[in-house]
């Protein structure tokens, strides 16, 4: 069973920037209201996407460096990245269909 994997600026790079295969990142805050409504979404596709895609959450609070390093501007910002890279990235509240399409985008 998937669960959201917990990122700090200390496992970013190991976890996401040098991992092999697709990973959602839920760039979020625990003050952002639409955040927590995202919340339950991203821990449903965790579950719709478990030995396929790692899913990961970062409370931009706490990793201030790696919100920094990737322009976190505004939260919810969900980034999912390809063997490192980033290749597809969406402010705000978003659908669970509509996440489950970019996320099978990527692992096509």
């Amino acid at each position: 069973m998937g669960s959201v994997f917990e990122l700090d600026d200390n496992n970013f790079e190991l976890e996401v920037t040098q991992a092999k295969g697709v990973v959602l990142v839920d760039f979020a805050a625990e003050w952002c209201g639409p955040c927590q409504r995202l919340a339950p979404i991203v821990a449903e596709i965790a579950k719709d996407y478990a030995g396929k895609a790692k899913i990961a959450r970062m409370d931009i609070d706490n990793a201030r460096k790696t919100a920094t390093t990737f322009g976190i501007m505004s939260v919810p910002t969900l980034i999912i990245f390809k063997d490192g890279k980033e290749i597809s990235r969406n402010v705000g509240l978003i659908p669970k269909q509509n996440l489950a399409s970019l996320l099978d985008s990527a692992l096509a």
